[in-house]
């Protein structure tokens, strides 16, 4: 095999004979001749998914793709991760991940936007920038000026909204202390758990792909609810009964999708600017 790309990088930070890959939609699965399988990606966010895989790990929560090496390598930094292989989603394995994700949210975050120690300020959650700088003066003004506002401001400039559009956008900004329900600590965030993030395997739910951070824990399950997910219902049963969620959280949901929409907007455009503004005007009516 080559000593270029996926195969030359894993070859060199983990040794091993490289005998096939095979592409998986932005990363690449790499064989080698014992036996073993990997997943190789390259990038200026793998740094970031790495330490955010190192701290969800730590958060004795759902199994995440497990980090085997980062570095530098034909010439790209890599994240090297184990590839598991997916089974059908069962209903045990939702229940079961709905109760890790509430423990992994109370292993905490120092504040809300926390990066993941020995990660990055300037983070990714997809292809797009994200900003990870700790604010102490509480979730409502932290997901205002580092979440939402910033995105918005990007689909202005970019044409996608006119004036109007950000003004409901920083409406709901400006009522987020009256929407944001009661005061919660910070949360240890997967990130961007959107169902493509969630595999199911032989030994439950793994998360891969995080853009972890210190948040609001109520944003990870809206976000489940963004695209759908097999049995979301059990997964939501089981953690509410695990660690239950406070009052009017259902209602909360356009709420905490608003950010992962907006950030839809600036990557992809136009098609996903209705479903943002009705997120925005479903939260100003929620209260």
């Amino acid at each position: 095999m080559t000593r270029e790309g996926p195969a030359g990088a894993v070859a060199l930070l983990l040794g091993g004979t490289v005998v096939g890959t095979a592409e998986l939609g932005g990363a690449t699965r790499v064989d080698l001749a014992d036996g073993t399988s990997l997943v190789a990606k390259a990038g200026s966010s793998v740094v970031a998914e790495a330490a955010g895989l190192r701290w969800l790990a730590g958060g004795a929560g759902p199994l995440v793709a497990e980090v085997l090496a980062t570095g530098s390598a034909a010439e790209a930094t890599w994240l090297v991760t184990r590839f598991v292989a997916t089974t059908a989603p069962a209903a045990a394995a939702a229940e079961e991940l709905g109760v890790a994700l509430a423990r992994l949210h109370a292993a905490g975050a120092p504040a809300f936007g926390s990066p993941p120690p020995g990660g990055p300020a300037d983070a990714w959650i997809g292809t797009a920038p994200m900003r990870n700088s700790p604010r102490h003066d509480g979730w409502a003004s932290w997901y205002a000026a580092d979440r939402v506002l910033p995105y918005a401001r990007a689909a202005r400039d970019a044409g996608t909204f006119d004036a109007a559009d950000v003004a409901t956008i920083e409406a709901v900004c400006a009522r987020l202390p009256e929407l944001a329900g009661s005061a919660e600590s910070p949360s240890r965030l997967h990130g961007d758990l959107w169902s493509g993030n969630v595999l199911w395997t032989a030994a439950g739910a793994l998360l891969i792909d995080p853009a972890a951070h210190g948040g609001h824990r109520e944003t990870d399950l809206a976000m489940l609810e963004l695209f759908g997910l097999p049995h979301l219902a059990r997964v939501r049963a089981a953690y509410d009964e695990s660690a239950p969620l406070a009052p009017g959280h259902a209602a909360r949901i356009p709420l905490h999708q608003l950010f992962p929409l907006l950030v839809h907007v600036v990557l992809f455009g136009a098609g996903y600017a209705g479903q943002a503004l009705s997120a925005a005007r479903a939260a100003l009516h929620a209260a």
